[in-house]
């Protein structure tokens, strides 16, 4: 096994757009051929859009794009950005008179980092797309990692910078890539050593308070847990998969979400997880789905590292604690 970048992964293109006043941004993942996706969603508040084309049942058996973006439900508009790029460009389902593109988007939930009222748009998703075909795409603070904290169970005072990762590995012929805008409600662990490495601070910001054992010294109900959270993200590989197996491998990968993130999947989250086959090798589902998870384990560490301090919230490689 060995360690490539997300980008030779072949078949796909990601492209990163942002305002970096407004404290927001959006990250598109295209394919000009199409490619089979599935979804799973965990969390109990997302924003998304087309959700329903990835279900088994739906008929269409591939898509154009994926859009990961901040605004919240605001920011759904800019795959209307995506859809016109790609219409000019001639990608989409034909239907004769035009082609369709097929766009998925989730949305994290940045509104109190910057300026909420502003929200990636249809001209931000068409920029992103621009930035696709410019292979723009970087780790940290870019894109839909542009807004994106952590460790908010007590809101935003005590919060952490945060942003956009990614992580590939090939064996053999086989290639599995996570990327993943890190937005949680709780602390982000490194899974290698079981530690906090980004997460809500304490009163003094000289250690991490943890967010479990916080939650843990109380049962009293919360009525709003700060809810505006999401991690979502993307595992890409060119192996061969239909919806189904394609839906499989997505909630398989929410285990790197489980080992990386605490809580995680909670009520005030959005946690959802793409699965996209751009390829045709022949791979075991099962066997696929685990090393998903282990990917995307290393792609929100490198969400959380390569962070810059923003915002007025520090990342972790400014604490001296760790």
């Amino acid at each position: 096994m060995k360690t490539i970048s997300i980008k030779d992964i072949e078949g796909i293109r990601i492209g990163n757009a942002q305002n970096f006043i407004g404290g927001t941004g959006c990250t598109v993942i295209l394919s000009e051929t199409g490619m089979c996706a599935g979804l799973d969603v965990r969390g109990g508040g997302p924003a998304s859009r087309e959700s329903e084309l990835l279900k088994p049942l739906a008929a269409a058996q591939s898509i154009h794009a994926v859009l990961l973006g901040g605004g919240s439900a605001f920011g759904l508009d800019a795959a209307g950005g995506v859809m016109q790029f790609l219409e000019e460009k001639g990608i989409g389902f034909d239907v004769g008179v035009t082609k369709v593109p097929l766009v998925c988007q989730s949305d994290i939930f940045d509104l109190t980092v910057a300026d909420a009222h502003v929200r990636p748009d249809k001209e931000m998703g068409y920029e992103a797309c621009k930035g696709a075909y410019a292979d723009n795409y970087q780790d940290g603070n870019f894109g839909v990692g542009t807004g994106a904290t952590v460790g908010k169970f007590r809101g935003m005072d005590y919060c952490m910078k945060s942003g956009i990762g990614s992580y590939a590995v090939q064996i053999g012929e086989l290639k599995v890539g996570a990327i993943v805008a890190v937005n949680a409600l709780g602390d982000i662990y490194d899974h290698h050593s079981g530690r906090i490495v980004a997460g809500m601070l304490n009163e003094e910001r000289s250690a991490f308070a943890d967010t479990a054992k916080l939650l843990y010294s109380s049962y009293e109900v919360h009525d709003n847990k700060f809810v505006g959270n999401t991690t979502i993200g993307a595992i890409i590989t060119n192996a061969r998969f239909d919806k189904s197996q394609l839906s499989k491998i997505a909630g398989m990968a929410h285990n790197g979400y489980a080992r990386s993130i605490r809580p995680v999947h909670t009520s005030a989250d959005g946690d959802s997880i793409y699965a996209l086959s751009v390829g045709n090798i022949a791979a075991d589902c099962d066997m696929v789905g685990t090393l998903a998870a282990d990917v995307m384990s290393e792609a929100i560490l490198s969400a959380v590292k390569n962070a810059e301090s923003a915002y007025g919230y520090p990342v972790c490689k400014d604490l001296t604690f760790i």
